[in-house]
């Protein structure tokens, strides 16, 4: 872990002699992971947010000591979430490495790049030098920053004072210049927004409001609902969907956004996560497919994730509707029990957070042993 931002500890996927860094090395001693049937770590919180604790708060790992060993050796980002989520470390534990995260590795790096008027690459979606023929999409603005600072757990003090006043005064989207804390008309920018500024302590009532109105009859939330597309995209009601459950979390949300929510969720559900509707296909490959940092994109992986994480803040069981995804997730797991990354997302960055396609990824692997030690929890309601 740490991509660029110094030289890897002995035993880190950056390291050449760990044989987890590249797919065709698995000289691995221990076996794959067993999971199914086995009592699961379940924490009180998910992600970067505080969740309430899931009765029964079952302890038991089920990840062997090397795979385990091998996620801690990460950037503070990804270590303290291990401790939290899977290793079972008390609060005071996980909550150490987590005020790390500011101060070392991935996270300081990226704060050192906001801007003076808070901003990051001078733009709010795209940075202000993009180039409409550079490959890919650049992920260095300032929606993306935020996005991975929220995400890593960053707490929004170590920020450079009065970030959400500085971004109302100096960020505009590149959409008809509009108001940064204002929203845009895309569901998925929408999204992050509602998520950042609940995280900030910026005025997000305009974009609650947005996305109670702009609800598709399906279900769910398309951005290209403005040039007039009628059904909802998976890739728009995820983004969406984290967003709201985001914002719900820290904020309590409201009585109309919470039924905005089950109704993107039952779009997804009804589908199993992967298939048409209409047709029963799979969408592949962007929904079979996984990489990290995930970005825009929707998958299995990243969705099951999202389901895990609103389940335990509603007090809920795992929906049965999820089990087809779930056991695609488990079907991708290496030899070694580890999962790697697929593909990357093209675009600029401002360093690498995670492996190279067909390299082990710590990332992804966390976030699908968070997904099936939750999964395969015994379900006491």
């Amino acid at each position: 872990m740490g991509g660029r931002l110094g030289p890897p500890a002995q035993g880190s996927c950056q390291d050449s002699r760990n044989p987890r860094c590249h797919r065709q090395e698995h000289a691995s001693d221990h076996p794959p992971v067993g999971l199914r049937g086995v009592l699961a770590v379940l924490l009180e919180a998910a992600g970067a947010l505080g969740v309430p604790a899931v009765p029964g708060d079952y302890r038991a790992s089920v990840v062997d000591r090397a795979l385990l060993t091998w996620l801690l050796d990460s950037d503070p980002s990804l270590r303290w979430q291990v401790e939290r989520d899977l290793a079972g470390e008390p609060e005071d534990v996980w909550r150490a490495t987590r005020a790390r995260v500011a101060a070392e590795g991935c996270g300081a790096h990226l704060l050192s790049k906001q801007d003076p008027d808070g901003q990051w690459a001078g733009g709010a979606y795209f940075p202000a030098d993009a180039r409409e023929d550079e490959p890919g999409q650049p992920w260095t603005a300032t929606t993306w920053s935020l996005n991975a600072l929220r995400e890593w757990g960053v707490e929004a003090a170590a920020l450079r004072p009065d970030t959400a006043g500085l971004l109302e005064r100096n960020a505009r989207w590149e959409y008809e210049d509009l108001p940064y804390w204002g929203g845009e008309v895309d569901a998925c920018i929408n999204g992050y927004t509602l998520a950042n500024g609940a995280w900030l302590g910026a005025d997000v009532s305009a974009i609650a409001a947005w996305f109670v109105e702009h609800r598709l009859a399906d279900g769910g939330w398309n951005c290209m609902w403005v040039e007039g597309s009628r059904r909802s995209s998976f890739h728009s009601t995820l983004n969406s969907l984290a967003g709201i459950l985001d914002h719900e979390i820290r904020t309590g949300g409201s009585p109309a956004l919470r039924a905005a929510r089950r109704h993107g969720e039952e779009y997804l559900l009804q589908r199993s996560l992967m298939h048409r509707l209409s047709t029963g296909d799979v969408h592949v490959p962007w929904a079979t497919h996984f990489a990290y940092p995930y970005r825009w994109f929707y998958s299995v992986l990243r969705a099951g994730d999202y389901f895990r994480t609103a389940a335990l803040h509603d007090g809920q069981r795992p929906d049965d509707r999820l089990a087809e995804a779930v056991e695609f997730v488990r079907a991708a797991q290496d030899a070694d029990g580890t999962w790697h990354q697929q593909l990357r997302h093209e675009g600029r960055t401002w360093f690498d957070v995670d492996g190279r396609p067909g390299e082990a990824s710590r990332w992804l692997t966390f976030h699908a042993l968070r997904v099936l030690t939750w999964w395969d929890a015994p379900r006491p309601f």
